[in-house]
């Protein structure tokens, strides 16, 4: 018999959590959940204990609604101690919430633009206020630089608790609120931290948020900073009206003079501006002087009341001093904008000043403009161009007139830019457009006295002197040590001269006094033309504006401006010391000096040879206007530059009281090329010309 046994069955595998091993611990772990769950049964456990004793107390706090053994609407009113519970939970919420806010509330890194953007100020060289440029009309001032009543003036308008209050003022606040969510408006109140702060840091929207913040921003930044920076930075952020931020600004916008000259009287009435200008500028209407006066007369009151003004001191102010009724002090002439633009590019270069940093403002730049001189120099030269467009408006269309006076020390004292700097952009007094022509013949002068000349290859160098003989004939051929000089063409170079008149054998004196070009040519191949060309630039003129070294530098093919051509011949009445011309003598930012590299006087020519330039000059100028030279000794020498047989530039330039101006006269039309026209006439003619005639009105001798 056979015995079948059943199979026995395997016990089928328990099935593996997907994952692995490391997603089966995660998946023992307990939720979130359940995790806080246990702490708070832990809690429980623990505090629970200890709290049960406070549990019947609690439970007394606890409202009951409606109130068991009231009747009506007692029933529903709370007792009074849960009305001191929920006050005083209030407060301590309140607490709570406002230290929270008070931790999370950072002072902006970023100051407004507005707030630190600043106008640049040029003044003229006596220190009056001359032009500005920027968009904003704001300068910075030290508050050691403010005086103590100005301060105080605004203080007891503003706030008069500033040097005691935290910052903030909760009444303000509070009014300010009240106003904002009750009527639908807003309302000041606020301490001058809170106004400095909105001012530099916040917007200027009237809302609760911005107040809140505002608030906030001020408790801090009463703790960081001291009152006396708020203070300073509050009276250099401050809108006065007229276009102007800043108490500096107002003070001259309103009296025309800086605000260390302020006194109390009128540093009360800018105080008052800052409740509105646009109510409170008295020249604005009938209404806002009335407004002006009584609240200019309260703060002098004011002031009287809380200290800082004596009585005694208040009774010398019973007239209200009435602001000027424009704002000159920003006026820029058509002129001005020539000098500014020549002070900016000085200034800018010279200091190692960024377009960036110069942009933002803030800088006071000293110029060394004169500005009587300017203006004898504005009006000579337009009187001259007046006249041109009298008798020939066509012929005048093109004329241009660019004018200088450069002090022997290299300060620019005055130019002549242009009819408007708005109407034409370019600088004509700085215009490298036309040539020197025998304006530049004392260059050469100088050159020959200085180095000598070599008239054999390879021999030493002959002295030259004032005395030295040269042909001064019409026509003469320029030679070389080897021989004639010839072009690139082929062709002999002859020097000629003027109107093509001969001088035969002629001192090289008495050829620079009667502008005979012909010894100059040679004299230049003599001394080398790199020697000429040296001595020029030594002197002042630039070498991107000297002509190409051919014998026609010589006679003046270089195109210097007039600043330049003053410049080098006030080198001659310097004693051959050069010193590079320049527009600006000082430059401060928000009152602290800003280093400038000013020229220093470096050796151009020996002192002798200068003197001999000099006695040429001097000479020149006698033998053309003998009556002039009769009444005062100034030295000067006219030039005038031919192209294709054609006058195309008339110059004068000379010196007199160690100041240096050169005018020049030509003809471009611009819209059509930069070639120079022939002057038919409009540079006058004879020693008497146009050149001549602005030189000697601007130089006061006519």
């Amino acid at each position: 018999m056979q015995i079948r046994v059943p199979e026995q069955r395997q016990p089928e595998p328990e099935p593996t959590a997907p994952g692995g091993r490391a997603e089966r611990r995660r998946s023992a772990r307990p939720t979130p959940r359940e995790r806080v769950l246990e702490a708070v049964a832990r809690f429980r456990a623990l505090v629970g204990p200890r709290l049960a004793p406070l549990a019947p107390y609690a439970r007394r706090l606890r409202p009951l609604y409606p109130r068991p053994g009231r009747t009506g609407w007692r029933r529903w009113m709370p007792s009074w101690r849960q009305w001191l519970g929920a006050w005083l939970g209030g407060i301590g919420l309140t607490g709570m919430f406002l230290v929270v806010a008070y931790a999370a509330t950072d002072i902006p890194s970023n100051l407004n633009t507005y707030a630190t953007q600043q106008d640049n100020v040029y003044f003229w060289s006596d220190g009056t206020p001359m032009a500005r440029t920027g968009w904003v009309q704001r300068q910075d001032m030290p508050l050691k630089d403010i005086p103590v009543d100005v301060r105080w003036a605004v203080l007891a308008a503003e706030n008069e608790s500033f040097y005691t209050d935290p910052g903030i003022s909760m009444k303000g606040i509070a009014r300010a609120l009240y106003r904002t969510v009750g009527e639908g408006d807003t309302e000041g109140g606020s301490t001058i931290t809170q106004q400095y702060v909105k001012n530099v840091y916040l917007t200027q929207n009237q809302t609760i948020s911005r107040k809140f913040t505002e608030a906030m921003i001020s408790l801090k930044l009463d703790n960081k900073m001291s009152k006396d920076q708020i203070l300073e930075g509050y009276l250099n952020t401050s809108w006065f009206g007229r276009g102007t931020y800043g108490i500096q600004r107002a003070s001259q916008a309103y009296y025309g003079k800086d605000v260390s000259r302020l006194n109390v009287s009128q540093a009360a009435v800018l105080a008052s501006l800052l409740k509105g200008a646009g109510l409170y500028d008295p020249t604005l209407s009938k209404a806002n002087h009335k407004r002006a006066v009584e609240r200019w007369s309260w703060i002098l009151d004011r002031m009287v009341k809380i200290g800082k003004l004596s009585p005694a001191e208040r009774a010398k102010y019973t007239k209200f001093p009435e602001p000027i009724t424009t704002n000159k002090v920003y006026d820029t002439g058509s002129q001005s904008d020539y000098l500014v633009e020549l002070a900016q590019q000085y200034a800018k270069k010279s200091a190692h000043i960024s377009d960036k940093d110069f942009d933002l403002g803030g800088y006071q730049i000293y110029t060394t403009f004169d500005r009587k001189k300017e203006s004898t120099l504005t009006t000579a030269v337009t009187k001259a161009r007046k006249e041109a467009k009298a008798s020939d408006p066509k012929n005048a269309a093109a004329a241009h007139y660019g004018a200088a006076s450069v002090a022997t020390d290299g300060r620019i004292v005055a130019v002549y830019g242009g009819p408007d700097h708005r109407t034409q952009g370019y600088n004509e007094s700085n215009a490298t457009t036309v040539p020197a022509g025998s304006a530049f013949l004392p260059f050469v002068y100088a050159a020959g006295l200085q180095n000598g000349v070599h008239k054999e290859r390879g021999a030493a160098a002959t002295e030259v002197l004032p005395e030295t003989l040269y042909d001064g004939d019409d026509k003469v051929p320029v030679t070389t040590p080897d021989g004639p000089y010839w072009d690139r063409g082929g062709k002999k170079v002859y020097a000629k001269n003027d109107d093509d008149r001969s001088y035969g054998q002629i001192s090289l004196a008495n050829a620079l006094a009667q502008s005979v070009n012909t010894p100059f040519m040679q004299l230049g191949m003599d001394t080398g033309l790199d020697k000429v060309r040296a001595t020029a630039v030594a002197s002042g003129l630039l070498s991107d504006s000297m002509g190409a070294q051919v014998p026609t530098l010589s006679i003046g093919s270089s195109t210097p401006s007039a600043i330049r051509m003053a410049s080098g011949y006030a080198t001659f009445a310097a004693g051959g010391d050069h010193t590079e011309p320049y527009s600006v003598s000082k430059i401060t930012r928000n009152g602290r000096r800003v280093h400038l590299d000013t020229p220093q006087p470096a050796r151009a020519v020996r002192d002798d040879v200068a003197e001999d330039v000099e006695q040429a000059l001097t000479e020149s100028f006698r033998l053309a206007h003998p009556t002039a030279a009769a009444t005062t000794t100034a030295a000067g020498k006219a030039g005038s530059t031919y192209a294709g047989g054609k006058d195309t530039a008339a110059w004068y330039t000379g010196t007199l009281s160690k100041v240096t101006t050169s005018v020049v006269v030509y003809r471009i039309d611009l819209n059509k090329s930069l070639e120079p026209l022939p002057l038919k006439g409009i540079a006058g003619s004879g020693t008497d010309n146009v050149p001549y005639t602005v030189w000697a009105q601007a130089m006061g001798l006519d």
